[in-house]
């Protein structure tokens, strides 16, 4: 079972993440880049919606809590594009502030989200008991693991 802090940490990547790219697609002006950006963000934010909403299940909030935590992630992206859009007109994505900003903001909500993934959400799994136990779950496990990070990674040739 996942931690409630585990999961509010998570939450926090999650959404400073999503605040992120939601500023990428905002201040993208070309629709050569607007057009995979979508398809890109759509898979990714389903997929990340889908693990998030797991969970939150798991961890046993309160419906008044999950409830919250849905809608901030509902909403992050949308507040992204937002504010990206806004910034647009007066915003010079090659300047060295854009560059640093946009380093600092891609690296820490990346580090949050692998740590995440790999020592609490990952590792809680693949260290269970029922893992343990199963060997042809494990290499089953281990496969899909590999396929689903192939796939992930293979979507960045259109973002």
């Amino acid at each position: 079972m996942y931690t409630r802090v585990c999961v509010q940490v998570l939450e926090l990547g999650i959404v400073s993440h999503s605040v992120i790219i939601g500023l990428s697609l905002g201040v993208s002006q070309s629709p050569c880049t607007i057009r995979p950006l979508i398809a890109a963000l759509s898979f990714h934010q389903f997929f990340e919606g889908f693990a998030l909403g797991g969970c939150i299940s798991q961890a046993q909030f309160k419906a008044s809590s999950a409830t919250i935590m849905a809608w901030f992630f509902a909403l992050t992206t949308p507040l992204g594009v937002g504010i990206g859009t806004a910034i647009s007109s007066g915003y010079n994505p090659y300047s060295p502030g854009a560059l640093i900003t946009q380093g600092i903001l891609d690296s820490s909500s990346s580090g949050i989200l692998v740590y995440m993934a790999l020592v609490d959400l990952i590792a809680a799994d693949f260290l269970s008991k029922r893992m343990s136990c199963n060997f042809r779950l494990q290499i089953l496990s281990y496969c899909m693991l590999f396929i689903g990070a192939g796939l992930m990674s293979s979507l960045a040739i259109w973002a």
